[in-house]
């Protein structure tokens, strides 16, 4: 059987995804609140086989190791530390992640 690894969602992650059902629900909050649980749904998925979502491309310039996961046209990044995963933030694809987005807000 597979370890199972927690996952731990930091502060500024609920903020990510607080913000991003605002944003969809201003136009449609049914949509907002799909997409939302979809996305949780997604991290939860985490539990197990973490190591499967590939290394960001940002690893290089950031000295990192993180991961992330794609759920429409948002960017989960995490890191795995033992047998936990922890979320770091839910940013959009089009953003890159930098030392600056790490610690927004």
């Amino acid at each position: 059987m597979p370890k199972k690894y927690r996952v731990d969602i930091t502060a500024i992650t609920e903020t990510d995804i607080t913000e991003i059902w605002d944003y969809i629900a201003q136009d449609n909050p049914g949509a907002a609140c799909a997409f939302i649980l979809q996305l949780e749904k997604q991290i939860g998925t985490l539990e197990r086989y973490p190591e499967r979502c590939p290394l960001i491309p940002e690893n290089e310039s950031l000295d990192t190791a993180y991961r992330h996961l794609l759920h429409g046209n948002y960017r989960t990044i995490f890191k795995i530390i033992g047998t936990s995963v922890i979320i770091l933030r839910v940013i959009h694809g089009a953003r890159l992640l930098n030392q600056g987005i790490l610690e927004e807000k």
